[in-house]
This record gives structure tokens, sequence and C-alpha cells, in this order.
């Protein structure tokens, strides 16, 4: 799961540690951070998580039906992918 501190963590690869609304560098100074950009990022990272996730299960969904082609049995597929 993609979080706020994630999407501004991305934006200033400085920032290392975010309390609330502040973000802080590795000395603990202030870092200043634009949170309707943190936003933007955050919709970009959640939008790029799902398109993987379902990519993954289109190329499961794809596999399992290459393998019953070749004649694998339910089993003998389950016993593969798990």
């Amino acid at each position: 799961m993609i979080t706020l501190h994630d999407a501004i963590r991305a934006l200033n690869s400085s920032i290392v540690t975010i309390i609330d609304e502040e973000a802080f560098d590795q000395n603990h100074n202030p870092v200043a951070y634009d949170m309707s950009a943190a936003q933007a990022k955050l919709t970009e990272l959640e939008a790029a998580e799902t398109a993987a996730e379902q990519a993954a299960i289109a190329h499961k969904a794809s596999a399992v039906s290459k393998l019953t082609a070749l004649g694998l049995s339910a089993d003998e597929i389950n016993a593969l992918i798990g």
C-alpha cells in the first residue's frame, strides 16, 4: 500500500523522516515540500500500483490458460503456481 509519506519521499530523496506533516533530512533539519505535488504523486503511485497488480493477475490467468491448453490438469497447475 502506497502512503502519502511514500509520495513525499519520492518527490524529495533528501527526506528521511516525516512526522505528521513535517519532513526532515538525515541531520534532522526541516525540509520543505509541496503538499499538492505530494498528493498528485500519491495518486500517480497508487495508479501504478493498481496497474501492476492488475497486470500480475492477467499474466497469471494467461499462464493458467496456456498450461491448460498444453493438457495440464488444475491440480498440476496449482502445484506449479500455487
